[in-house]
């Protein structure tokens, strides 16, 4: 009686430290995601988004509230450094669900783009179109 539980223990705790390294995995995995958007680069955008899922199976829409570039979600983070191409991209792969639903700081991003005067940017044009 005492092995098994002994065996359950180490069971336990063995399980708990893969996920604690599963999660660290993630994020060295995302770790530069937030430069790949500023600097509009599409491609590698999609390379990254494409080994996080095969090696994670996590969609965009799984680890998008997850991520913060200097306080600004991946959407915004495109239109204020003007990458057209990788914001795009992210729009097109988002569901339409998540484009309309509030952010972090409570705005939607409709109500961010009106807010900082964003309605010029192609972004802006192409989130208007899905929604």
């Amino acid at each position: 009686m005492l092995k098994i539980v002994k065996t359950s223990i180490a069971i336990a705790a063995t399980s708990l430290l893969l996920a604690g390294t599963a999660q660290a995995d993630i994020n060295d995995a995302l770790q530069n995601i937030c430069t790949i958007v500023k600097t509009d680069d599409k491609g590698e955008l999609r390379k990254k988004m494409k080994k996080v899922q095969s090696d994670y199976r996590l969609k965009l829409k799984d680890y998008y509230t997850g991520v913060s570039c200097d306080g600004n979600s991946l959407i915004r983070t495109a239109m204020l450094s003007d990458a057209i191409e990788t914001g795009t991209l992210m729009v097109k792969k988002m569901p339409k669900s998540d484009l309309t639903s509030p952010e972090s700081d409570g705005k939607t991003l409709q109500a961010w783009i009106a807010e900082n005067g964003l309605d010029a940017s192609p972004i802006s044009a192409v989130i208007k179109d899905r929604i």
